[in-house]
This record gives C-alpha cells, sequence and structure tokens, in this order.
C-alpha cells in the first residue's frame, strides 16, 4: 500500500500512454482531472491485488467512447464518481475499491479522478494495455460478466444495463455512448476480491509510474529513449520515419483510421501503415503485417521518446513505431478468439513480437 500524489500521477500518465497502444483515451486530460481531485482530497491510496481480502468488493471505472472526441469534450470526475454510486445503489452492495479497466491512456487515470470516494484504488486492471471494447478484459476469459454496469453522461442521464453476454453489453453500451456524444462514464465489472486476484493484470501501474520514470531518466541522461523502452519491456523496434499521410474518423463510438510512415535511414525505401481502432490494431510494413494485437504497438517520437496517440499522430512526424509484447492470457486460444487479429477482421496468424525482436527478420 502506497499514496500516489502528483509526481507519481505524473510518471503513471506517461506510461499508461505507453501500454495504451494508441489508444485509452487522452491521458493529459485524465492527468488534468485527477490532480484536481488529488488536491482537493489527498493523496489516493493504491493497493496491490495481494493486499485484497477475499470478501472485497471490485469494479472498474471507465470512460467510454471515441478518443478523438475527448480533445473537445472533456468528461468530469463527478461522472466518474457517479457511476460507482449508481452501481453501489443498483446491488445493494458497498464497493470496497475501483480499478482501472485498462492501464492504457485516460482510463488508467480515471481511477484517481473519483478521489472523492475516498477508495483504494487497485494496482491491476483487466486488460495490461488498452482494447477498444469493454469485452475485451481479462474477467471474460474467466466467465465473469461486466453487468449491472452503471453509466453516466454530461447531460445528467443515467443508466443501468443488464446484459446476458459482455458482448451484447458492449453493443448496447456503445450505441448509448453515441447518443450521449460520445463520451460517456462506467462503473462495471463488480468482483469480490477473490475474483480480481484471479482475474485481473497484477502490477499494471506500477509498471505505467516505470516505464514514465524511466522515459524521464533516459532523456535527461541523453539515452536513446526508444531503445530504454524497448529493451526494458523486452519488445522490438519495428519502423522508423516520418508520418506521410493520416486517415482518421469518429465512426461508430470509435477513432479509426490509419497513419502512413515513409521509413527513413536504415528503413529508407519501405513504408508502414499503422491501422486503428482507437487502439493500433496491426502494423503493416509493405504489404505485409508485422505486428498485430493482442501485442502492443506504439508510436513514439523519434528524438524524445514521447508516446504518440493515434488521435493525435500527425503529418511531418518523426515516428519510431514499437512493439511490446502483451499479458501471456491474451495468448491463449482463448484470447486470441476474442483478441487476436482475426477478432478485428484481419485474416492473419498472430505471431508474438519477441520472434520479430531481430531487426533483420523484420526487414525479411
Amino acid at each position: 500500500m502506497r499514496l500516489i500524489g502528483e509526481d507519481e500521477l505524473e510518471n503513471i500518465a506517461v506510461g499508461s500512454t505507453i501500454l495504451g497502444a494508441g489508444g485509452g483515451g487522452d491521458p493529459y486530460v485524465g492527468k488534468l482531472l485527477a490532480r484536481q481531485q488529488i488536491r482537493e482530497h489527498g493523496p489516493v491510496t493504491m493497493v496491490g491485488l495481494d493486499e485484497l481480502a477475499d470478501s472485497d468488493q471490485v469494479c472498474f471505472v471507465a470512460g467510454m467512447g471515441a478518443p478523438g472526441v475527448l480533445v473537445e469534450k472533456l468528461p468530469r470526475a463527478s461522472e466518474a464518481v457517479r457511476a460507482v454510486q449508481l452501481l453501489q445503489e443498483t446491488t445493494g452492495v458497498a464497493i470496497t475499491h475501483i480499478a482501472p479497466a485498462e492501464a492504457g491512456g485516460l482510463n488508467a487515470i480515471v481511477p484517481f479522478s473519483a478521489a472523492a470516494l475516498g477508495l483504494p484504488v487497485v494496482d491491476a486492471d483487466g486488460m495490461g494495455r488498452a482494447f477498444p471494447s469493454l469485452e475485451l478484459v481479462t474477467p471474460t476469459l474467466y466467465g465473469g460478466l461486466c453487468t449491472p454496469l452503471a453509466m453516466v453522461d454530461e447531460h445528467g442521464n443515467e443508466m443501468v444495463l443488464r446484459s446476458p453476454s459482455n458482448q451484447w453489453a458492449e453493443t448496447i453500451a456503445r450505441n448509448v455512448t453515441l447518443a450521449s456524444g460520445c463520451v460517456t462514464m462506467t462503473a462495471l465489472y463488480q468482483m469480490t476480491g477473490a475474483q480480481a486476484k484471479q482475474w485481473l493484470v497484477p502490477g499494471v501501474l506500477t509498471q505505467a509510474e516505470d516505464l514514465g520514470r524511466l522515459l524521464r531518466e533516459s532523456r535527461a541522461a541523453h539515452r536513446d529513449s526508444v531503445e530504454a523502452i524497448v529493451n526494458h519491456r523486452r519488445g522490438a523496434l519495428l519502423f522508423t520515419g516520418r508520418v506521410t499521410a493520416v486517415r482518421r474518423a469518429n465512426e461508430r463510438g470509435w477513432t479509426i483510421g490509419e497513419a502512413t510512415i515513409t521509413g527513413t535511414g536504415p528503413d529508407q525505401g519501405s513504408s508502414m501503415e499503422l491501422r486503428f481502432q482507437n487502439e493500433h490494431l496491426v502494423a503493416v510494413r509493405d504489404g505485409v503485417v508485422v505486428a498485430s494485437v493482442p501485442d502492443l504497438i506504439m508510436a513514439m517520437e523519434h528524438e524524445t521518446g514521447e508516446p504518440i496517440p493515434a488521435e493525435e499522430i500527425r503529418y511531418g512526424y518523426r515516428v519510431s513505431v514499437v512493439g511490446l509484447p502483451c499479458d501471456h492470457r491474451w495468448r491463449t486460444e482463448a484470447g486470441l478468439a476474442i483478441a487476436g487479429p482475426r477478432a478485428f477482421g484481419y485474416d492473419v496468424d498472430y505471431r508474438p513480437v519477441e520472434e520479430i525482436a531481430a531487426r533483420s527478420e523484420v526487414d525479411a
């Protein structure tokens, strides 16, 4: 158990952008919300999974919608707080701890923006990264249900959804989010402490904090920040180049599109496309998929290592594209069935990024 204040929050925000794989919502927005709540209510207690009692009650708190909308339409901390309260009112069971649904971007920070609740945040999540759909969480692999799901929007609308499957809940909640203007706050996947210890990905907020600190320290020491992140996570440098085209639109409640990168240096003469649905789904080099979900694909500013979310990547950016390994559960048959490349319409076999860590293999 330890306290998370503004300094720790800064590192978590940067590191969660890397774990967001291009999505998860703008962490800067989340940082502003959480920082204000910490200033008003004090540092937030963060606990590890092993500190939970089996009888504790945990739920995810997460924003739902298109990350591209968040830069113009800011959520409010009060909506996250109200979503948790609404879930408690619905089930009649008091929530003792809250956790991020995903380790990436805004949603890694949202639990800290609910500091007014006075509840500890669990150092764990349901993805080990960010994914574009609410059923794509590790509890789904264990039969966990996301409903009852409490949803609150900026207009004062409140909804509690009960659904027979997580896929149905995603469909209905996504359409409600569209009607609300593409941004809502949710409380979902209520579980016991015993279930959380089995279902969730441990230590992800600490991992995000470590990544943020590593990025800051490598810059200060004038080391290659991209290389430092890749080595730390045992990932792969996939491509280096300049962004020469971007297509991006908010469609069906997601930010969907692709960025084209023209190679420079050792990658001169080649090109890469990053295709995203909130998060990067595949990296395509010269027409061949070289990395895919469920592994993490991230564009980072070439000189500084600053991670660039999919909704912010622009023409002219000089970037390094990296691939980082996902949590082992996504590489199982059940994990790949719902989060592998074919689940998103790409008829290719998944290949772990470790297999393409050697540069010569990427170039082949």
